[in-house]
């Protein structure tokens, strides 16, 4: 790499971390998603077990854990804080912002491999997960590398490379389970049954599969010995094969889900595509592939069927195929390249002023965390004193506070909510209280939810209840002890 090259590198290292952690220190982590991590890693430190994520007291089996490992290496560094939350997502961003410039300068040459990674980090979806503490970043690191590693190994002359396939999935499937090895072995297969090409199977070092599970039995051999079926049920029972089959969110379980997310996830970019569909059909032909077009193209493809027919969709799950696309937009646009950089300046302008003028105020002032409730209840909750929740239940509120948070429900609906195996209930483990059962000789706060508030007019005596203060979606009470 020439000097010049390597201080472009640099400097794009640079810029996008920068992008990635701007602000970062003024966004609190969010409800329902991101304080379900938080919360887990902090519970994992203070006891000191990095092995068993839990919750609330409890064994949680939501995700492996590797992004738990991230969270804790930061708390444990910077102590526990906003920015600390969301740091290492940002350096995955940059991480994966650099493998797609590699790869791409690989393929074809520096100028598409820059072009590239500009492309992929300033598009809205992948800058906006990027500053989310959640999984996907490290997936689509660790996802992405099995493929890279792969074609890299497929195409040249070191099949050595394959190795770092395996470790790649590996370390995949300890950020986000099973999907880490067999989407990107899906891939792989399509792409060389495409090409008939099956004697490759035979290079492709099957004793990797010693280092692939030499590495996920480090954490999935513990895991298994210590909680036994109750991990497999939960696991992969209720987080894998119940995501697949039945859908978390039925709203969205539609044939055009991931369709139109692509213009949401790679814009401002995504308007190539239908430019070059236009072009494409102005002269009648069809699109020709080259080997290295065509492994992309069963990339990014693969990536958007496969989890189209999956009955739960999240945002985030093809992310994936961000990468491939990317590079596919470079090379559309490298004859355009006074347009891409008109867009690129003002793009990532604008993604600066999201920052501080959307982001920050929105996520800090719109309920979308209640830092603000659990900051009040800090101020006020004294040894003795009990916090209850009236509504949906929000984790921020015992991750700011410290303090433990009971959703208070009727005795019925505590029944009809508990986990109860395979199914969504199994994500229910925070602590429950009857409202009936509410004790009379304690102070007690309640926070109750914008949605609730008939709720807490059915089941409340609201002569009994004092409003404390008015936050964005919520209220907070307080009912004093009787005297004795």
């Amino acid at each position: 790499m020439e000097k010049s090259e390597g201080q472009k590198v640099l400097l794009l290292a640079a810029a996008a971390l920068i992008l990635y952690w701007l602000g970062n220190w003024v966004i609190p982590v969010t409800d329902p998603v991101e304080t379900n991590y938080t919360q887990t890693a902090k519970e994992m430190l203070a006891a000191g077990d990095f092995i068993s994520p839990r919750i609330f007291g409890n064994y949680w089996y939501d995700k492996p854990v590797f992004f738990y490992w991230e969270l804790i290496a930061a708390f444990g560094l910077f102590g526990v804080s906003d920015f600390a939350a969301r740091m290492f997502p940002g350096i995955f961003g940059v991480i994966g912002v650099g493998m797609t410039y590699f790869f791409a300068r690989r393929l074809y040459d520096a100028k598409t491999g820059l072009w590239s990674a500009l492309i992929l980090g300033t598009s809205f979806g992948y800058w906006l997960i990027a500053k989310t503490v959640i999984t996907d970043l490290t997936l689509f690191v660790f996802f992405n590398a099995v493929l890279v590693f792969f074609y890299l190994a497929y195409t040249g002359t070191n099949k050595n490379l394959y190795y770092l396939c395996y470790a790649a999935a590996a370390l995949a499937v300890l950020t986000k389970g099973p999907i880490g090895i067999l989407l990107p072995g899906f891939i792989v297969t399509i792409y060389l049954l495409w090409r008939r090409d099956f004697a490759a199977v035979k290079e492709m070092k099957p004793l990797g599969f010693l280092l692939f599970f030499g590495v996920t039995l480090l954490w999935y051999g513990p895991m298994i010995a210590l909680h036994g079926q109750d991990f497999i049920d939960n696991f992969l029972g209720v987080h894998n094969i119940l995501r697949a089959t039945q859908s978390e969110h039925p709203m969205w379980d539609v044939w055009w889900y991931y369709s139109a997310l692509f213009f949401f996830v790679l814009f401002p970019w995504s308007f190539t595509l239908p430019w070059a569909a236009w072009r494409w059909f102005k002269a009648r032909r069809l699109p020709k592939f080259d080997e290295k077009e065509l492994f992309l193209v069963v990339w990014a493809v693969a990536v958007y069927g496969f989890y189209q027919m999956m009955a739960t969709k999240y945002t985030t799950y093809t992310l994936p195929a961000s990468l491939p696309i990317a590079v596919l937009t470079a090379r559309f646009l490298m004859s355009r390249l006074t347009l891409a950089r008109r867009i690129l300046a003002v793009w990532s302008a604008a993604l600066v002023l999201l920052t501080f003028f959307v982001a920050v105020p929105v996520v800090t002032y719109g309920g979308y965390s209640c830092w603000d409730v659990a900051a009040a209840l800090r101020e006020r909750v004294l040894p003795g004193d009990l916090v209850v929740n009236c509504g949906d239940y929000k984790v921020s509120i015992p991750y700011y506070s410290d303090l433990p948070v009971y959703q208070a429900e009727t005795a019925e609906n505590i029944a009809q909510k508990r986990p109860d195996g395979k199914s969504w209930n199994a994500k229910n483990v925070m602590p429950f209280i009857d409202i009936a059962d509410l004790p009379a000789d304690r102070r007690i706060y309640l926070v109750v939810q914008s949605r609730f508030y008939s709720r807490f007019d059915q089941f409340f005596r609201k002569d009994e209840w004092q409003k404390l203060g008015e936050f964005p979606n919520h209220r907070l009470y307080v009912r004093e002890a009787e005297e004795k």
